[in-house]
């Protein structure tokens, strides 16, 4: 009998120094096969020892090494004699901490740079081509003024005279610049090289791997007892579902509540995308239990117009009607959540206020502690774009996995102000006639989220030979990389116009639509 492989045995610590681009360094490690995790600077000793990683990455951070008071790597690391690679404050931290120096340069550099290479380097080799010259991203205040001991100079830029650093002898390497980001070129060669053949990873870290260890460890942890999720029909909880129906089959009972603040058709499309009418037919049927609560929370929301207060009551409701149905079933012993990694990764958490730490516990619905069931969290160690891949290795279709985010709250945080039924109606038929047409016209994965927004406010207008005095639509759609930025979509007018059209003529509660091109900040992605 074959045994599973410990897909975490070879696996490397991040250790986090407030850089914006941690999560970014851990999802390029993991996408070249090789867990990893990420830890605060500060953690201690025995901390690391017990993690007992294959390598240590240093992320970069705010702060500078010139000051006595600021972060610095653990000696630990030093002495685990295993490979360490310094990003950003991470080269910095190293080298100082080693016995060279770091000084503060004339200005800062921020945005595209080039390096040029200035001899043979194990790590970085396959990233210049023939030239021997790389764009690469750059974000520093400081820089390596003197090498330590032991330490040769690999690239150099020319604000950076020591951009590359490394110790072939104990495997210590150090670069100024931001691998991590898509604004280096070759970098993810860079991440790649150090995490498997450096640290010498085998990559075992792939989604068919993945799924194996997932359904195993579900086995484990539930044996024969019964599970209940709560199926929203996002990619999360998607994924969950597939998971466990994979791992438990019926054993699991899925609640999907219908709070009438949902896109259109979204309990039908859920059902068949674990139906085997979509993906490849692989799937196990689910047992579905949908809740027709539409009247319970929009009888609720009748009269509230505060953005805040409206979200509590959704928020309030949906735990009432989950509590609800799920104590309703038997002998259920177990909830099934979809926290992914990012959620249980909460900032500001080491002593020095710039780390991350591990939340002990992270119950994302904000369940009440009467249901005492215990939990199940699949996916606690994913980041999206891995939750993704698995969904898809897992049969669940391209059109659910790749969708647009959703708020919580539903449509209720996308009509502004009071939230009425007719409104609801009206918004989602808007909205689904904006996300037909930018599938028809090919630009829908292009845009990371597009969504129509109802206008308390109503506008004349004419259709045929009549007036209209009814309310206004907007549009929104947005590009970005991690929705902590984003610019606001430049889709063709001929688009917009063809969208527009078709709204004001088809519903007969809209007399205008406009488009939103605000970018974030200042603005927020949903408007309320």
């Amino acid at each position: 009998m074959s045994t599973l492989r410990d897909i975490h045995a070879q696996r490397l610590l991040i250790l986090d120094f407030g850089s914006q681009y941690t999560q970014l360094i851990a999802r390029r490690v993991r996408e070249s096969g090789v867990y990893c995790e990420i830890y605060p600077f500060d953690i201690t000793a025995e901390q690391i020892a017990e993690f007992a990683p294959a390598g240590v990455i240093l992320s970069g951070g705010p702060e500078t090494v010139t000051e006595g008071s600021t972060p610095r790597i653990p000696e630990k690391v030093f002495q685990l004699q295993v490979p360490v690679l310094g990003i950003c404050y991470g080269l910095q931290a190293m080298a100082a901490q080693l016995g060279g120096a770091v000084a503060s340069s004339d200005k800062r550099e921020f945005g595209h740079a080039q390096i040029q290479a200035e001899q043979s380097s194990q790590l970085l080799d396959d990233m210049f081509d023939s030239s021997g010259v790389v764009n690469v991203w750059m974000s520093h205040g400081d820089k390596v003024s003197s090498l330590p001991s032991g330490f040769t100079r690999t690239a150099s830029s020319p604000s950076a005279p020591i951009a590359a650093m490394e110790d072939p002898e104990r495997r210590f390497f150090g670069v100024q610049f931001h691998p991590e980001v898509t604004h280096t070129d070759n970098g993810e060669a860079l991440i790649h090289n150090f995490a498997r053949n450096i640290c010498g990873c085998a990559g075992d870290w792939t989604a068919a791997n993945i799924v194996s260890d997932a359904i195993a460890a579900i086995q484990a942890q539930v044996g024969q007892d019964k599970v209940v999720l709560g199926l929203s029909g996002g990619v999360d909880s998607s994924v969950v579902a597939a998971l466990l129906a994979t791992a438990i089959g019926d054993q699991l009972t899925c609640i999907f509540v219908d709070n009438g603040l949902l896109r259109k058709n979204e309990s039908e499309e859920v059902r068949a995308a674990f139906s085997g009418a979509m993906g490849d037919g692989t799937l196990a049927e689910l047992n579905i239990i949908t809740v027709n609560a539409q009247a319970e929370f929009l009888d609720k929301l009748a009269g509230v117009d505060d953005p805040e207060a409206k979200r509590k009551i959704i928020g309030a409701t949906f735990i009432d009607v989950f509590d609800r149905e799920a104590t309703a079933l038997k002998d259920v012993n177990w909830l099934a959540q979809g926290t992914i990694y990012p959620d249980v990764i909460e900032s500001a958490a080491s002593k020095y206020g710039k780390a991350h730490v591990i939340k002990s516990h992270h119950n994302v619905g904000g369940l009440p502690e009467r249901m005492t069931l215990k939990l199940v969290e699949p996916l606690r160690e994913l980041f999206k774009d891995e939750v993704r891949k698995i969904g898809l290795h897992l049969g669940l279709p391209e059109s659910l996995i790749f969708r647009h985010p959703f708020p919580g709250p539903g449509l209720g945080v996308r009509i502004l102000g009071e939230v009425k039924p007719s409104y609801a109606d009206v918004l989602r038929e808007a909205d689904a006639i904006f996300i037909e047409e930018l599938r028809n016209a090919n630009l829908y994965s292009q845009v990371s989220q597009a969504f129509a927004v109802y206008l308390p406010v109503k506008s004349v207008g004419v259709v045929g030979d009549a007036r209209r005095y009814e309310h206004v639509i907007a549009l929104r759609a947005v590009e970005t990389i991690d929705f902590m930025t984003a610019r606001w979509a430049h889709l063709p007018y001929e688009f917009i116009e063809r969208v527009s059209n078709r709204i004001i003529n088809e519903i007969a509660a809209v007399s205008r639509v406009v488009y939103d091109v605000s970018s974030k900040p200042p603005a927020t992605i949903e408007w309320e």
